[in-house]
């Protein structure tokens, strides 16, 4: 079965500094695989510190990014080489909800374009009373009155509002995959769980795939199926939500999930040898090797591949070098 999208070890780098001749680069994203059908729909959360590279994964994703190396699939044909209906198809099928729900719009246009637009750009509707139906029904589904959004300005509407309309943008075009890079980070806390349901929602009820792009752990586990942990552009951790973060096995997972504040005041929250403050990327060696605290001396010279601990469960780890190495092609 051909995957909807299909990320064949992708690597994304950027020129960070030149030195006469020499010119520097950082591996933003490295060999990351992954694989989303349109037959099995889950939702999937990539999870990471600040700098982590999710951002970018996300863009590479949505073809605003071309990969250095690797490749992504959109239905067995390479993103950059789809022709005009190919394009076309692509971005009906794959959608995005970014993290900034002001930035997104226009501020000189009211909420009824941002939401017309792709109905007439990608001509699903043409005749007023028909996209004005359309509308109406998506706004609904995301928990919002036409009544009391359209006719609107951006800034005449709460961040909660901005966002919802947003996913119902989203809606429209009927996407099997809907990329959400941190989306509910820049809206108050009260409205992140109606923002987070409906999002389930839209797997449970529509069989829309979700990628969540968040530093949260909490949403991550209360929301995916899946989780896949980055650290300086590197899968160091994937698996199950319940697996890993009930039972994380990488070093920096482990402190990710110590990081999570405990509503019981007596407990302690972390310990104060714990730091998530980034590392530098290395060219050799696991890059988690300057924090972690179970650093060996192969840690240093050579980074580890990831192994497999259960069927839906690998590290990226010499702790666990006694388990089977997991293949490229079935990493995700």
């Amino acid at each position: 079965m051909i995957p909807l999208l299909d990320v064949q070890n992708v690597t994304k780098r950027f020129r960070i500094r030149r030195t006469g001749l020499r010119r520097e680069y950082l591996d933003a994203v490295r060999e990351f695989s992954f694989r989303v059908y349109e037959s099995s729909p889950r939702i999937t959360a990539i999870a990471g510190e600040s700098g982590s590279g999710k951002t970018t994964l996300a863009q590479m994703l949505l073809g605003f990014h071309k990969a250095d190396e690797g490749r992504v699939e959109y239905r067995g044909v390479s993103v950059p080489a789809l022709d005009a209906e190919g394009r076309r198809r692509f971005r009906t099928d794959v959608q995005a909800v970014f993290q900034d729900p002001f930035e997104v719009y226009n501020p000189y246009y009211r909420v009824d374009h941002i939401l017309e637009m792709p109905l007439r750009k990608f001509r699903i509707a043409t005749h007023k009373d028909e996209i004005r139906e359309r509308i109406g029904a998506v706004l609904h589904m995301v928990g919002l009155r036409p009544e009391e959004t359209l006719g609107r300005f951006p800034h005449q509407m709460s961040g909660g509002q901005r966002q919802r309309t947003m996913i119902a943008r989203a809606l429209l075009l009927n996407p099997k995959l809907i990329i959400a890079d941190e989306p509910v980070s820049m809206v108050d806390a009260s409205l992140r769980a109606t923002i987070l349901d409906k999002l389930l929602r839209l797997n449970k009820d529509l069989g829309i795939s979700l990628m969540y792009v968040t530093h949260d752990l909490t949403t991550a586990y209360q929301l995916c199926d899946d989780i896949i942990i980055l650290y300086l552009g590197r899968v160091v951790e994937t698996g199950d939500v319940e697996s890993v973060i009930k039972t994380p096995q990488h070093p920096y997972t482990q402190l990710l999930v110590r990081s999570i504040p405990l509503p019981d005041p007596d407990k302690t929250w972390g310990r104060p040898e714990d730091s998530l403050s980034a590392g530098e990327k290395k060219s050799t060696g696991c890059p988690f090797a300057d924090r972690c605290p179970h650093v060996m001396g192969k840690c240093r010279e050579s980074e580890p591949p990831l192994y497999q601990m259960a069927e839906t469960h690998s590290a990226r780890c010499y702790l666990h070098e006694s388990n089977p190495v997991v293949c490229q092609a079935e990493a995700k």
